[in-house]
């Protein structure tokens, strides 16, 4: 029998609004992960890489990276780009969860590495729907030990 180590969901999100939608959606959909949330892409990679001065990564974890590409300081695709090319964070999980539509920039997102692109609906009640898709997606995602 495989041993699954215990999933935590980082949503970096510069919108306070979005980011509070994020959070409402996967609990309504069953998620009772433990939720980090950060408000820039530099945040997020002082956290991964070890450099954030309060909490940082724990390696015998497993993570999920929920991830906007409009940002300030670091845009979502800079990030992904570094999560993917370091040999310690390159299997961790990248959602893109997103306004951005743009063929080119789904194109890039995929060539980066991100494991899956959302495009955040405009109107509440299909941002919401998307969100309990996405719960529901996460409740079945194991990492192994």
């Amino acid at each position: 029998m495989k041993n699954y180590k215990e999933l935590i969901i980082l949503v970096a999100e510069d919108d306070d609004g979005h980011a509070e939608l994020i959070k409402a959606g996967l609990l309504e959909s069953g998620v009772c992960n433990s939720i980090i949330r950060f408000k820039n892409g530099v945040e997020t990679w002082d956290f991964l890489n070890g450099t954030a001065e309060k909490e940082i990564r724990d390696p015998e974890k497993a993570y999920l990276l929920l991830l906007d590409i409009n940002m300030p300081i670091m845009d979502g695709v800079e990030l992904l780009q570094k999560v993917k090319t370091d040999n310690d964070l390159k299997e961790i999980p990248v959602i893109m969860l997103t306004t951005t539509d743009d063929p080119r920039e789904v194109d890039a997102c995929y060539k980066y590495g991100c494991n899956m692109y959302i495009t955040k609906p405009v109107q509440f009640d299909k941002f919401a729907e998307v969100l309990n898709r996405m719960g529901l997606f996460i409740q079945i995602v194991r990492v192994i030990n």
